[in-house]
């Protein structure tokens, strides 16, 4: 029998604001994380791209001194998230042997691994810390949650460029129906934002290149983007069947009614122009959520303002709510946040859940002229969404053609 999967606690550390209600408020307000980098190795590689979506609050902010020299900053903010949505739901008295971590990144310690590969050229090798492959690996900031939530049902890494947020949601969708835990913290983080990885997304042009007006930069669906622009940060979601829920009476969001991924199997950094992979997760995550297209009401899209992304994901849904899709209101959040690669999709679940908690729809900024060829009903402004039953989508795709794509239903 299909279990109800429902959503219990949420947190995170974003460019919007250091935890869920700061973060939410102002993307309400229409502000935008994004801003210049005053770090000093900008000037230094004479980089191209001067801006980023950096976390608002400074991980060194909230954590003890021994956690920041201990783990990675995509493990810091995934510990920050994860904690502030544990004590949101409630800090559950759970059997250790029945909580199971699925989160994610999209690439894991990159400032650990090239801050050694500094050392060791330069100091040599006795210099090198002994955490260094702790703290580098892609698991990390998976790890790191169990150890705090003393999880040991199993704790799951995906890695799936920026897809991979999204599918570890879907992941403990799976879990939880298969009874293989009682309370799963899913999400994602992502700390890159690096002089190498922002010169090599820059080099193959990925990047927006408005110096001039960061704010401004990441603009989804408008004629002039020209790119995305780089974020970090961490987002935790707690999912948990809505029986065990209302039997310890916890606070219940929304319902995860279903999840889905797909690959395109076409290119290793562009999407399929026509959105057919895509398309197939929506469909199916609609399917295991025992929905039809036109139940759906609001989509948090992937959008990440690159010149072919936003073109194919309106093809991939064209193609599967047809003209109703022009109706639809679509939220691309991204102009606010940047793109946080493996952590964006755990965040953007984050807005869908408090889209339908709120029934309000959180605006799109720096949409001044919309692409003709995306005709979506964007919304500009927060839009309440409405009374009555809620369905909406979130979609994330990335790099190697993965495509994820979760549903949520109001409760």
């Amino acid at each position: 029998m299909t279990k109800k999967i429902v959503v219990t606690g949420l947190g995170t550390t974003s460019p919007l604001g250091g935890n869920v209600p700061d973060t939410w408020r102002a993307l309400l307000a229409g502000e935008s994380g994004v801003r210049p980098l005053e770090q000093e190795w900008v000037e230094k590689y004479e980089l191209p791209v001067k801006f980023a979506g950096q976390a608002k609050v400074p991980a060194a902010e909230v954590l003890e001194r021994v956690e920041t020299k201990r783990l990675d900053p995509s493990s810091q903010f995934a510990l920050i998230a994860a904690r502030e949505a544990w004590a949101d739901a409630g800090a559950p008295d759970v059997d250790p042997l029945r909580i199971t971590v699925d989160y994610a990144t999209g690439i894991g310690g990159v400032w650990t691994l090239l801050d050694a590969w500094d050392t060791l050229r330069e100091k040599g090798p006795r210099r090198v810390l002994p955490m260094t492959v702790p703290m580098l690996m892609p698991n990390g900031p998976a790890a790191a949650i169990s150890m705090e939530l003393s999880a040991r049902g199993s704790a799951r890494t995906v890695v799936s460029a920026c897809a991979s947020g999204t599918e570890s949601i879907a992941n403990a969708y799976d879990h939880l129906q298969a009874g293989l835990a009682d309370v799963v913290i899913a999400g994602g983080s992502e700390a890159a934002i690096h002089p190498l990885p922002i010169a090599a997304f820059a080099s193959m042009q990925a990047l927006s290149k408005r110096n001039d007006d960061p704010q401004g930069a990441s603009r989804p669906y408008d004629v002039s983007r020209d790119g995305f622009v780089l974020g970090e940060g961490g987002a935790a979601i707690v999912l948990e069947t809505e029986e065990h829920a209302l039997a310890r009476g916890a606070h219940i969001y929304a319902e995860l009614a279903g999840g889905a991924v797909t690959s395109d199997a076409h290119h290793i950094t562009a999407p399929d122009p026509e959105g057919t992979g895509a398309a197939r997760a929506v469909v199916a995550a609609l399917e295991q959520a025992g929905a039809v297209p036109d139940e759906v009401q609001h989509i948090n899209a992937h959008a990440t303002s690159t010149p072919v992304g936003d073109v194919a994901e309106y093809n991939a849904l064209l193609s599967v709510f047809g003209d109703r899709v022009h109706s639809i209101p679509v939220s691309a959040t991204k102009a606010s946040t940047g793109h946080l690669l493996g952590g964006t999709g755990a965040l953007e679940a984050i807005f869908t859940i408090l889209a339908l908690h709120e029934r309000t729809a959180p605006p799109t900024i720096n949409l001044g002229q919309q692409d003709p060829a995306i005709p979506l009903d964007v919304v500009t402004e927060a839009r309440s969404l409405g009374e009555g039953p809620l369905l909406a989508i979130s979609n994330s795709f990335g790099f190697g053609g993965h495509n994820a794509v979760v549903a949520f239903r109001s409760v």
